[in-house]
């Protein structure tokens, strides 16, 4: 069992809301009447754990949750191999490069590419 609380009966939605697309999303599931449980990375970023969790029911290694071509990644850092520790450092530090909005519900996790993706959760 993994850190993340997760249940059937709600979705639990990873996002920013400095992200458009993320409040879009999440307007799209209030407005269905769905309950969520609003993680705001940019108020309250995952831990390790919770960010190596992410990335596991996604099936992606830890880099790949990073967005390499958001400002604020292109401006702190250099294309560059890194572990998989370190790539969870920079997400808990600069939680606004994490790829989201990321919905769980029950065994099911989705990356949102589209707000009305939260439809196949």
């Amino acid at each position: 069992m993994g850190e993340i609380a997760t249940s059937d009966r709600q979705i639990t939605l990873f996002y920013s809301s400095g992200s458009k697309r993320a409040r879009q999303t999440l307007a799209y599931a209030k407005a269905k009447g769905w309950p969520i449980h609003e993680i705001d990375i940019l108020k309250t970023p995952p831990n390790g754990t919770q960010i190596a969790e992410l990335a596991e029911r996604l099936g992606l290694e830890v880099k790949e949750l990073v967005n390499q071509s958001h400002p604020a990644y292109t401006s702190k850092f250099e294309p560059h191999e890194f572990s998989s520790e370190d790539w969870i450092k920079m997400i808990i530090h600069n939680p606004e490069i994490m790829k989201q909005p990321i919905a769980i519900r029950g065994n099911r996790t989705i990356l949102v590419e589209t707000p009305t993706d939260i439809l196949r959760i």
